[in-house]
């Protein structure tokens, strides 16, 4: 039986890295006749081991390690030029994988970062699909504001520090200026037109892959009919679920039973991925909204990377300050 293999190419990243492995979980299933590579880049700084699979069909491969220098390129800038430098690895990866008779190539599977890696598809002749991990609202929000910069000239600074509010057709309400990512305003360090980029490139790809469903977001999913954007398939939820061990186990336990105690649909939870932390100014700027709004909460506080000045009980002390009705959690497996 001919096996057809897809590549699939994530960000940097666990929280990337794990939905890829979960999607191609999700194609392997469905279809025994495909097969998944995925090829997986770190950063220098990471000092975490590569992903596994515990599936036949997909095989998790390590890239070599490959530096640049950031210099003085902002984070979105950086990551782009990273997956860059990786393009000779996986162009010779997928012609050793190309050598075998028995699998017929079928396409390349790209993250919503990684979008330099349409060209090594184009180059080999497969399709490629993009699979976005984030929301379809906020892809929705990204064709947007491609379209108004590029068609209609709109200056993003004109949102900036404003009390502006955009209309967006993949949100019900309309989206105030000061929620804007600030890779937006980052006009002079190059954020913005990586952010553009990368947006502009979706439209190439033969389709969009979202880690969302359609009883969760039925208005944005169906903003893109009609539309000129590529087929988007709500393909969610996709969740690496592990139970935890331990003294992990441990503070799962005391945050459900925390959670259990407060009423039904009450808290909001604060959490910013596994590469978001904030420094001392931002998480005081946090506590102030959340002390004015009076509302409870589950906050996720990740330590920052170690170059970065920062003491997990000094910061515990400090929020003590705020008149809060919340919970504080470290980083750790949060799917329960």
């Amino acid at each position: 039986m001919e096996q057809t293999e897809l590549v699939f190419v994530p960000s940097p990243g666990i929280g990337h890295l794990a939905a890829t492995v979960e999607i191609a979980k999700l194609l392997t299933q469905r279809d025994r006749r495909v097969s998944v590579t995925v090829f997986i880049m770190k950063f220098p700084f990471e000092s975490n081991g590569g992903m596994t699979s515990d599936s036949d069909s997909i095989r998790c491969v390590t890239l070599p390690s490959v530096e640049i220098s950031s210099g003085q390129m902002s984070p979105g800038v950086f990551l782009t030029e990273f997956v860059k430098a990786h393009i000779p690895l996986v162009r010779d990866a997928v012609h050793e994988l190309t050598r075998s008779n028995s699998v017929r190539f079928a396409g390349f599977v790209i993250d919503m970062f990684c979008t330099p890696m349409i060209d090594v598809a184009d180059e080999f002749g497969v399709p490629s699909y993009l699979f976005f991990t984030s929301s379809a609202a906020f892809l929705g929000f990204m064709f947007h504001l491609q379209f108004l910069h590029d068609y209609k000239g709109l200056d993003f600074n004109e949102f900036k520090d404003s009390d502006a509010v955009l209309e967006v057709p993949s949100y019900v309400n309309s989206v105030p200026g000061k929620v804007f990512p600030s890779v937006m305003f980052d006009k002079e360090g190059g954020g913005t037109e990586m952010l553009l980029h990368h947006t502009r490139r979706f439209k190439q790809v033969k389709g969009i892959m979202v880690n969302t469903f359609i009883e969760l977001e039925p208005h944005a999913i169906q903003s893109f009919s009609g539309c000129n954007a590529r087929p988007v398939y709500p393909v969610g939820p996709l969740l690496n679920i592990q139970v935890g061990s331990g003294g992990a186990q441990q503070d799962a336990n005391a945050i459900m039973s925390w959670l259990d105690d407060q009423p039904p649909s009450s808290v909001v939870f604060l959490c910013f991925g596994s590469m978001g932390s904030f420094g001392v100014d931002q998480i005081k700027e946090i506590a102030h909204g959340l002390e004015h709004s009076g509302q409870r909460f589950l906050w996720s506080l990740r330590q920052p990377p170690k170059r970065v000045e920062w003491d997990f009980q000094a910061i515990m002390q400090m929020l003590k300050k705020f008149y809060l009705k919340g919970f504080y959690i470290g980083w750790l497996e949060l799917e329960r």
